[in-house]
């Protein structure tokens, strides 16, 4: 009989500003980071994942001038999501933003959602509070046990 996980693989970009990997961090749960820097001449070979995840990503400047969406999910998400191996094993997407962004705020988790048909899970403000550390951490438990 498989033993049931408390809580997911989380799958994060992050930046060099370094917000997201703060924010996953404070959350103390099974992480895998999408590599900063990927190509033929990098270091860092792709990630690829092999279990349920969800994804966590920050959102970029909303686009503009480009159209709201365009630009909002980081490349280096995209072409790990492109990876149709990696995509098949994503449950539900978490997004950080800044409000400055306005409509555009978190934007890259609804762009996700739509895209791979799972659920926004949270939204968070740069690297998040105490409090979002709190509700993800409690609420990736719970809703993990209800898959």
């Amino acid at each position: 009989m498989p033993v049931a996980v408390a809580a997911p693989l989380l799958v994060y970009f992050s930046s060099v500003s370094g917000n997201t990997a703060r924010f996953i961090e404070k959350l103390g749960l099974p992480a895998r980071r999408i590599p900063l820097h990927m190509g033929p001449h990098t270091a860092e070979p792709p990630l690829h994942v092999d279990e349920p995840f969800v994804l966590v990503t920050p959102t970029y400047g909303g686009g503009q001038g480009r159209g709201v969406e365009k630009g909002s999910v980081p490349k280096q998400v995209i072409k790990f999501l492109n990876d149709e191996d990696n995509r098949r094993w994503i449950r539900g997407v978490i997004s950080a933003g800044n409000t400055n962004f306005g409509q555009a705020y978190c934007l890259a988790g609804e762009v996700i959602s739509r895209k791979c048909n799972v659920p926004h899970l949270y939204r968070l403000e740069l690297f998040g509070t105490p409090e979002d550390v709190a509700r993800v951490g409690d609420g990736l438990e719970k809703w993990w046990k209800l898959q």
